[in-house]
């Protein structure tokens, strides 16, 4: 398949409620609408295909961006295109896809998390607090923990609404499976409010994180 046959494909896959929901939420207009079930099955049959998958991400179809980040290779893009493909995602949604599907499967995520830390572009920052949120739970002994609370104290009230997200998850991390810091992560969560009248469904936990920390410590 190519490029314009993919773009036909996904076409067929249109469904205005979602097309809709993704455009309340923050999308740009230049989408389908395809359910993400129906982009997983069409990555299932094309596999891994780098050309196209890059392909697909320069049309600027939010759709085909996010089949692209399931089926090109993330060792095969530079850093520096990586950066830029970060930046110029608008809608969160999107970022996670790539961020979870191409980030952090990357070889050189790690200096990017470090170079990215200290962007002020939103969209490099909420990548960067998702790997170091990662990092919290998959190799701490490699961070400074109290270092990383009060940089989370200090900036995460005033920190770009997409970063606030990934920040506030780290800072749950860290008072969830650290039991030595979860006092002053409470406390933190407690000072800033964040997401205190975030709304919930019914049978999932609040990411407000004096609720979060707690509902999950308490199932240790």
């Amino acid at each position: 398949m190519n490029t314009s046959e993919v773009l036909d494909l996904l076409a067929t896959k249109s469904d205005p409620k979602m097309k809709a929901h993704h455009i309340k939420n923050g999308a740009q207009e230049n989408l389908f609408g395809a359910k993400m079930g129906d982009i997983r099955a069409i990555a299932k049959t094309i596999k891994s295909d780098h050309e196209l998958g890059m392909g697909l991400w320069e049309t600027g179809n939010m759709d085909a961006q996010l089949l692209a980040t399931l089926i090109v290779k993330p060792k095969l893009i530079e850093p520096s295109k990586l950066e830029e493909m970060v930046q110029s995602v608008v809608y969160t949604w999107l970022a996670d896809w790539l961020n979870s599907n191409v980030v952090k499967q990357h070889p050189d995520k790690e200096s990017l998390r470090l170079l990215w830390m200290e962007k002020t572009h939103p969209m490099l920052r909420r990548s960067a607090w998702s790997l170091t949120g990662e990092k919290v739970t998959k190799d701490p002994s490699s961070l400074d923990l109290n270092q990383l609370l009060d940089r989370i104290e200090l900036e995460m009230g005033n920190a770009p609404e997409a970063a606030q997200w990934t920040m506030n998850f780290c800072l749950g991390e860290i008072g969830i499976k650290f039991p030595e810091h979860r006092a002053r992560a409470l406390a933190i969560g407690e000072k800033i409010g964040l997401y205190k009248d975030y709304p919930v469904s019914k049978g999932c936990t609040s990411p407000y994180v004096p609720i979060w920390i707690n509902e999950m410590a308490s199932r240790l």
